[in-house]
């Protein structure tokens, strides 16, 4: 375990409409570098309502969010739009993968929109992500040519074209059969242990999270445990 990556301090969450609710209290805690982190609790606790703003998709909170160090309060959207495009990778239950381009291009497009390496250059490391994740075969095909478990490999290569420091998942083996949610697993672990890369995964899966690093459970807005 390295540096920490990120960290939240008394993070508190009101929705207004219809009624006044407080859907986060008082959420503190940090991540550090090679830490694989899981996020349970029951449907409505507030797990992914935490992850939208531990990954600057959502503003409206009071607390203290830091990434590497760095303050999210008061940036300008543009500026969050570069962190989440340059430090956040993210795994979604589905994949979000677009049929009209290559397994190659879906990785490689974060890579082509941060705008940092050249084509040639981001087409090189898509392939070598691919290669990674076992699925390099099936670059020149269509998403909608690939099995359930084949697509989720594709969008977690993309979620590390950019080399993030940290990777975020919302329920991503919600979606598969258990030998599939299995596979997954072990290429995040595999992530954190070779490449020491720090992820937060929220998930329902209490077997999935009895193997991370640490489990955070969450109730009614609150940590009950971690």
């Amino acid at each position: 375990m390295g540096s920490v990556i990120l960290q939240a301090k008394a993070i508190s969450k009101y929705f207004l409409d219809p009624i006044h609710v407080q859907v986060l209290k008082e959420i503190t805690f940090t991540i550090n570098k090679g830490e694989f982190v899981s996020i349970i609790g029951k449907s409505g606790c507030g797990k992914s309502t935490l992850l939208y703003i531990l990954s600057t998709m959502d503003t409206e909170y009071e607390g203290e969010l830091w990434i590497e160090g760095v303050s999210m309060r008061n940036k300008k959207e543009k500026d969050l739009a570069r962190v989440r495009n340059e430090k956040i990778g993210f795994i979604f239950q589905f994949h979000y993968l677009l049929n009209e381009f290559s397994v190659l291009k879906n990785v490689m497009l974060p890579g082509l929109k941060l705008g940092l390496r050249s084509e040639q250059e981001v087409e090189y490391r898509a392939y070598e992500k691919l290669k990674i994740l076992g699925i390099e075969k099936e670059s020149l095909r269509k998403p909608n040519q690939l099995s359930g478990g084949q697509k989720q490999r594709v969008a977690i290569a993309r979620a590390l074209i950019n080399d993030p420091v940290i990777i975020m998942g919302d329920e991503p083996t919600g979606n598969l059969d258990k030998k599939n949610s299995e596979l997954v697993f072990d290429i995040f672990k595999e992530l954190t242990t070779a490449f020491n890369q720090s992820l937060l995964i929220v998930t329902h899966d209490g077997e999935f999270a009895k193997k991370t690093h640490r489990i955070i459970e969450m109730e009614d807005g609150k940590i009950i445990s971690m």
